[in-house]
């Protein structure tokens, strides 16, 4: 199947691969039918996705089941008058109907719109609002059907809502009622490789969500993450960590996965509880598996002596920096190096530590070759190994098909982030001499104090080495001598709260002291029940200035 799509599949060495790993881009490229419909006709009986949840439940579909049912699903949502270019929502948790949705607007060239069931009425509003969202396939349960009943009356776009149940309410469709009785599907008119196939309503820590739109070319630039990164192959079982509302989804879940002709694992849970992670990766066998740091540091925690890690080949880890120490006990605990990555919403993976490569903890890797990637100064110069500069991916020479296609409907922003053929990504980091990238902050987050700049990850790895920390945050505070002084905002863990007070926070600084250069130690600290965050999880730093300049 690669060989469809890449000039060289195979690569013997790191200095092979940055070299001659390409894309082809075919015309009016569809992954539904270009990739899982091809793995129905090769090898219809080879397993694709392998579903369970928290009750016991589970399910397992060969290529050639998703094939049938995602023509099924097409077929029905042509027969609610869905079509090329309608944008559709999509609020089913880690259901298994995600994927036959997914595929099936894929097939009917509708924009789907993975969304996180944490959406308030509120949210809905302005998503159908921002979009025109013509349809919306969710989970029927309570408190979802409640937020979009809710916002049905303020989102006259909607014209239809869909449950997959288990409840389907008065003047909703029943997804699973439909499907079975869909006439046979008929394919309509090819997409072109430019029309938007994947849209995600993205949070940043200021303001409105933004419209990352994606075209049809998308899935192609996730070879080198399922392939290459998560070194995927035809007898991997790959579980990502994440809900279907978020973009990681599509990184772990999805395109990468199945263009190595690997099984998808999916596991389907209310509550995210370490003991039985470990213990999905025990009975299923799981080969790779991939998470957020936030996640390998709750499983650590855990007696992993406890479970049968042994089927365990490859693990990777992304969604935010990884922290040195979670690195280095969980290699001792199971022998496996966790090799990082880096990407945005708006990317795939945009700098990955591939298998040819020695990870070095802390750092997210190489540039990926599919793009043309450089860190800069602020006056756009490129930066020496050493120096802080802002990520950015050149497209002058090629533009790189895992790279989103614009900000939907707001040219003002897409222009403020993606212009002379530069796309800035916003993220600052610094290169060492084996081309190894270390993440700094956000070229907003960077503190500059007394000449130095401070990157907030830096202190914050800093501090999660000390047991008293949970969680943390870095911001720089204005200073009359120095100009800016670290802050560290920190949630304490339960044994250290009562400790709480002028001692401990002196014990803190000592301990960022001699744990990185002492310049970077937090000169101001404060103790938190909880960090402000937004929907997706990411802290909001622009909330924690604001609370310290009052």
């Amino acid at each position: 199947m690669l060989e469809r799509f890449l000039e060289k599949v195979q690569f013997e060495n790191l200095e092979d691969f940055k070299k001659n790993f390409k894309v082809k881009v075919p015309e009016n490229f569809n992954f539904a039918y270009d990739v899982m419909d091809e793995w129905a006709a090769l090898k219809p009986n080879k397993l694709a996705l392998l579903w369970t949840n928290d009750k016991g439940e589970e399910i397992r579909f060969t290529f050639a089941d998703l094939k049938r049912e995602t023509d099924k699903t097409a077929s029905y949502f042509q027969s609610l008058g869905i079509g090329k270019g309608d944008m559709v929502m999509l609020i089913l948790k880690r259901r298994y109907e995600f994927w036959f949705s997914v595929l099936a607007l894929h097939k009917i060239g509708a924009v789907v719109i993975p969304a996180t069931h944490l959406l308030t009425k509120k949210d809905i509003v302005y998503r159908a609002t921002a979009a025109d969202i013509k349809a919306i396939v969710a989970v029927g349960d309570d408190l979802i059907i409640g937020h979009v009943n809710d916002a049905l009356p303020e989102s006259p776009s909607v014209k239809k809502c869909i449950s997959v149940g288990p409840s389907i309410p008065a003047g909703w469709e029943d997804f699973h009622k439909g499907i079975e009785s869909a006439a046979p599907f008929v394919r309509p008119a090819k997409n072109s490789n430019d029309d938007i196939m994947l849209m995600y309503f993205t949070s940043g820590t200021t303001g409105n969500p933004k419209m990352v739109a994606h075209s049809f070319t998308y899935p192609l630039g996730h070879i080198a993450t399922g392939k290459y990164w998560h070194n995927l192959n035809e007898n991997s079982l790959h579980l990502t960590v994440a809900d279907t509302g978020w973009g990681k989804a599509a990184w772990g879940k999805l395109y990468g996965q199945w263009f190595s002709e690997a099984t998808v694992f999916v596991y389907d849970h209310e509550k995210f509880t370490p003991a039985d992670m470990l213990a999905m990766i025990e009975k299923y066998q799981i080969t790779s598996f991939c998470a957020p740091p936030t996640v390998f540091r709750f499983m650590i925690r855990e007696d992993l002596k406890k479970y049968n890690l042994k089927s365990l080949k490859y693990c990777t880890i992304a969604g935010e920096p990884l922290n040195p120490s979670v690195y280095e006990t969980f290699l001792q605990e199971t022998g496996i190096k966790l090799m990082e990555g880096f990407g945005q919403t708006e990317t795939t993976i945009t700098i990955g530590t591939f298998p040819w490569m020695e990870p070095k903890p802390g750092s997210m890797g190489i540039f990926n070759p599919a793009y043309d990637m450089d860190l800069i100064a602020p006056d756009g110069h490129s930066v020496e190994d050493g120096e802080h500069g802002e990520i950015v991916l050149r497209t002058d020479k090629w533009r790189p098909v895992g790279l989103f296609k614009e900000y939907y409907r707001d040219p003002k922003k897409t222009e403020e982030v993606f212009h002379d053929n530069i796309y800035h990504t916003g993220d600052v980091a610094w290169r060492d001499e084996d081309g190894y990238m270390w993440f700094v902050g956000r070229t907003d987050d960077v503190i500059k104090s007394s000449g130095y700049r401070i990157g907030p990850f830096e202190v914050e790895s800093a501090l999660m080495t000390h047991p008293a920390v949970v969680e943390c945050a870095i911001t720089g505070v204005p200073d009359e001598v120095r100009g800016q002084v670290v802050k560290a905002t920190i949630v304490l863990s339960k044994e250290y709260k009562s400790r709480a007070g002028e001692e401990l926070i002196k014990e803190i600084q000592d301990h960022v002291k001699k744990t990185t250069a002492p310049y970077k130690y937090p000169r101001v600290v404060e103790f938190v029940d909880e960090l402000p965050k937004t929907i997706s999880g990411k802290i909001k730093r622009t909330d924690i200035r604001k609370d310290g300049q009052k």
